[in-house]
């Protein structure tokens, strides 16, 4: 059965809730028609309004074959662009020279987009060993893996996305592999050498980072483990320039929000925010605040009914300091299935 998803983008108008309006851009006609499936991340736009994003399956690549002489095209993934209009272009599919291509598989993580128009990202499979990659797309459709891993110290599965310094380096984390099995964060040069900074033990430093960082003026980063910490619920986490790792904050699974899947966004003041998947006063997640001294406050509690529950995604703030996210569950209907 041919599967679909809608591309759905909302315009906000913040002082006027009847002026808001509701516009499907496009919808992925599914693996078997060689459109992308399954878009899971969120999209980055250019001046000119082009929206880019990458699906998790669909696309030409990687075949599976089915005795006796059947061809299933599931495909290993897209990156996509979709223009003001709708109109869609499919930059790059994953696998497609499979099975001599030693290319990544599976994105499930935002794009980082630079001032020349190169694209990065990060497959959660594929690569020379099969554990995930950090890809470049150039504007001409070229595309190379800047990163391979081994799920070695190095890392393996990278769920979240990549994010980049002045410089041209690269940062992100993995949520397996490292010294310890339990994820790492590492940065990739311009040169395309991989530095691990920190190894998740597992203990009360947290373990699988599924979000991607971010990064202060002066070169910390931070970000989120989804399990481990004081109390096994997951962390917030700071690692300083000589990659020290220290916990902010360790989730109690209680009244603080538990498991937070998605990375943190950061205002000018230092305050961090994020959410929680679990946890909360009705069990169901949190959005949350992070003081500079690592105190937190839950701005919000989801009920699991109209108001949402479970949010697996980040945020995004507005200069006014308004916070934008979804819910996997929870709202006003109940989906059909």
């Amino acid at each position: 059965m041919t599967l679909a998803f809608a591309l759905l983008v909302t315009p906000i108008t913040i002082r006027s809730v009847q002026a808001q309006t509701f516009t499907v851009l496009h919808r992925f006609t599914g693996a078997r028609s060689g459109d992308g499936t399954l878009p899971e991340a969120g999209l980055v736009r250019d001046a000119a309004g082009n929206l880019y994003g990458t699906t998790q399956y669909g696309g030409t690549g990687c075949p599976i074959f089915v005795a006796p002489l059947q061809l299933v095209v599931f495909g290993c993934g897209v990156v996509f662009r979709v223009a003001a209009n709708g109109a869609e272009t499919l930059l790059h599919r994953f696998g497609a020279a499979f099975p001599t291509t030693k290319d990544g598989k599976y994105p499930v993580a935002s794009l980082l987009r630079d001032s020349a128009g190169n694209i990065y990202g990060t497959t959660r499979l594929g690569g020379t060993f099969g554990w995930g990659a950090v890809f470049k797309l150039y504007p001409s459709g070229l595309e190379i893996v800047l990163h391979s891993f081994t799920n070695g110290a190095d890392g393996g599965q990278p769920f979240g996305n990549v994010i980049r310094d002045v410089d041209g380096n690269l940062y992100g984390t993995t949520a397996a592999g490292g010294a310890f099995k339990n994820g790492m964060v590492f940065k990739l040069n311009t040169t395309d050498k991989e530095t691990v900074l920190h190894s998740f033990t597992g203990g009360a430093d947290g373990r699988e980072p599924f979000g991607g960082l971010v990064r202060d003026p002066a070169g910390n980063l931070y970000g989120t483990t989804a399990g481990g910490g004081a109390f096994g619920n997951g962390t917030v986490f700071k690692l300083d320039t000589t990659g020290k790792e220290i916990v902010l904050h360790s989730f109690t699974s209680g009244a603080d929000g538990s498991s937070p899947d998605a990375g943190l966004i950061r205002d000018s003041a230092g305050n961090l925010y994020g959410a929680t998947t679990s946890g909360g006063a009705f069990g169901n997640g949190t959005v949350f605040k992070l003081n500079t001294t690592g105190k937190e406050t839950v701005l919000h509690s989801f009920t699991g009914g109209a108001d949402g529950g479970q949010p697996f995604a980040g945020l995004v703030r507005d200069a006014a300091g308004n916070l934008y996210g979804t819910t996997a569950g929870g709202g006003a209907f109940i989906p059909v299935p």
